[in-house]
């Protein structure tokens, strides 16, 4: 009996077929043995010095266009000084918000920025009660960063102000006054800024994430897109101070939430999560020279988005493709330590006030660079072992693609977490990624194949 053998073209489909297979199978089997019960959610890490008070992590989560992953939650979480779990505060209206800032303010209730699509709800909460005092809502997209005047004024940070029919970025910084239902106060970027900055005009231009309000009239911004750190001058409308330049990677790279600080001297200092650059830095302003006298972290952090100097001189950091908050010494080592998925975006000590409230690092003789030790390294949010992004750097170093292949990688790690089921690892989802595209390489050269007697359908189809 003759068994028929397989042509060239079958043999072909059945080995793609199997390529195909073999590279969704650790998925499968990811998703086959997931135990939602191991992942850690909101946990304790390391703590070998208590805090001196409670902790308010706000957690971005993942919403997009309204449609928010259930798996990826978005909340206000406050830890006590033990790492234990004291409340959480979600969204009450839809379940489409995420959360960003959260600031102390002066009666101890908490000032929260919560975005969601199309607009912002800005509310001031009772942490004891969890009831909201008030909430305004703003006709502003993706808002980050709120901050209370006093006098029932707020400062917001208003990116993504695309004005369509000027064709041009309307991303400014406002003060609205709650007393009045008024704005009172604005400033634009387009009026300090070339529009060629950051290579034109965009729907997110700047990307503005933070405002602080730094005394004497004066209010520091954060445009993340431009690399810098700059201070206002609300009565003048001035940049009196700035750190950093556009595209100037060495200094700052896509910075969040910078902090101002002054030494015992009256040097004025910088704190800032260097969020593209994976770490933390601090620079002080010497002879008119910004100079880094301070980091950490760039071997361990994975997108810090905020770095508060507390008063003991410890640095509370949210570290958040890590999911984790530390309270880390001046050299680097973890004395408190919280996980709190999904995207840990701010958190502040209560009792310290919104900002830092600590010395300098130079005030404390210990400049330098470090490594962060101590955490307890555990696995929040879905993260793999062995990062894709990291055997890419290894792979290209000292070639002449090592500078390309690091951006590719940078943009891997920072972008992927947010589209990975929380039950695939990192690896999983690059052999899926390659299944998807031997798939689409498959029917490409099916089509090509094909192409007479698709032709010969559509003329048959077209004389009828």
């Amino acid at each position: 009996m003759n068994v028929p053998s397989l042509s060239r073209t079958s043999a072909v489909r059945l080995l793609v077929f199997l390529v195909i297979v073999s590279l969704l199978a650790p998925a499968a089997v990811s998703a086959l043995t997931y135990d939602p019960a191991e992942q850690t959610d909101l946990e304790r890490g390391t703590i070998t010095s208590p805090a001196n008070n409670s902790t308010v992590i706000s957690a971005q989560g993942y919403t997009f266009q309204g449609n928010t992953n259930p798996k990826k939650p978005a909340r206000l979480v406050s830890v006590d000084e033990r790492g234990n779990l004291e409340w959480t505060h979600d969204d009450r209206v839809g379940g489409d918000a995420w959360f960003f800032d959260v600031d102390p303010m002066p009666n101890g209730n908490l000032l929260v920025s919560s975005p969601r699509a199309g607009d912002t709800l800005v509310f001031e909460l009772d942490p004891d009660t969890q009831e909201r005092v008030w909430e305004q809502r703003f006709d502003m997209t993706d808002t980050h960063d709120v901050a209370y005047l006093g006098d029932d004024r707020i400062a917001i940070a208003n990116m993504r102000q695309w004005n369509e029919s000027a064709d041009r970025s309307d991303d400014r910084v406002v003060v609205y006054n709650r007393s009045t239902e008024e704005f009172t106060w604005e400033w634009y970027f387009r009026n300090h800024y070339p529009p060629s900055t950051d290579g034109g005009y965009s729907e997110d231009w700047t990307h503005v994430n933070d405002v602080d309000h730094i005394g004497e009239d004066r209010l520091l911004l954060s445009p993340r897109n431009f690399d810098q750190a700059i201070v206002v001058d609300m009565e003048t409308k001035e940049i009196v101070e700035r750190l950093g330049s556009d595209d100037d990677y060495s200094v700052m790279r896509e910075q969040h939430n910078p902090d101002w600080l002054r030494s015992e001297n009256g040097t004025p200092t910088i704190l800032v999560a260097d969020s593209e650059n994976n770490r933390v830095v601090e620079y002080a302003k010497e002879d008119g020279e910004w100079v880094r006298t301070w980091e950490v972290g760039s071997e361990s952090l994975n997108w810090p988005r905020d770095a508060d100097r507390l008063p003991n001189g410890n640095t509370l950091v949210t570290d958040t493709l890590n999911h984790r908050v530390m309270e880390i010494t001046p050299t680097g080592e973890v004395v408190w330590e919280y996980y709190a998925t999904w995207g840990p975006y701010d958190a502040e000590r209560m009792g310290t006030g919104p900002e830092s409230s600590g010395p300098t690092i130079r005030d404390m003789n210990a400049s330098g660079s470090y490594a962060i030790t101590g955490s307890a390294n555990l696995t929040a949010g879905g993260e793999g072992g062995v990062g894709f992004d990291g055997r890419i750097r290894a792979t290209f170093a000292d070639t002449p693609l090592e500078g390309p292949m690091n951006e590719f990688a940078t943009r891997w790690a920072h972008v992927t977490p947010w589209l990975r089921p929380v039950w695939m690892s990192g690896w999983d989802f690059v052999w899926a990624i390659g299944a998807v595209l031997v798939g689409f390489g498959w029917a490409i050269g099916e089509l090509v194949a094909g192409r007479r007697k698709i032709a010969a359908g559509v003329r048959r189809l077209a004389d009828r």
